[in-house]
């Protein structure tokens, strides 16, 4: 079997990322919720009248809430993939994943009223 090195295993990396954020668009409600704010606040964040950094902080806590949010698809994929009975394992992880969401939509929460209000 030959090994993709180079550009084409760059060019097939692409791909299934792509791949990735369709499939969190297509079956994830909260992804497409979260992907809509960052629509909606990056251009907002590029018009103020903030500092390059606040800027910079403003939009990256606003990747980190998509980036976090599809980690968190991931594991419920693999969970759900792995059974649909009750387990207090597959229940943690999937809490777990759904707590990292949260303090990532904390944190830019933060981040944005600190900048804009305090």
């Amino acid at each position: 079997m030959e090994k993709n090195t180079g550009l084409k295993r760059i060019i097939l990396a692409t791909g299934y990322s792509m791949q990735g954020l369709r499939s969190a668009f297509k079956y994830e409600a909260a992804f497409r919720q979260e992907l809509l704010l960052a629509v909606i606040f990056i251009p907002l964040a590029c018009y103020l009248d903030v500092s390059q950094i606040e800027r910079i902080l403003m939009i990256s806590s606003l990747c980190l809430v998509l980036i976090i949010e599809i980690i968190n698809s991931a594991i419920e994929a693999v969970v759900d993939r792995i059974g649909s009975e009750h387990h207090e394992l597959a229940g943690r992880a999937k809490d777990m994943g759904s707590a990292a969401v949260l303090i990532a939509l904390i944190l830019s929460a933060y981040i944005w009223i600190e900048i804009l209000f305090l």
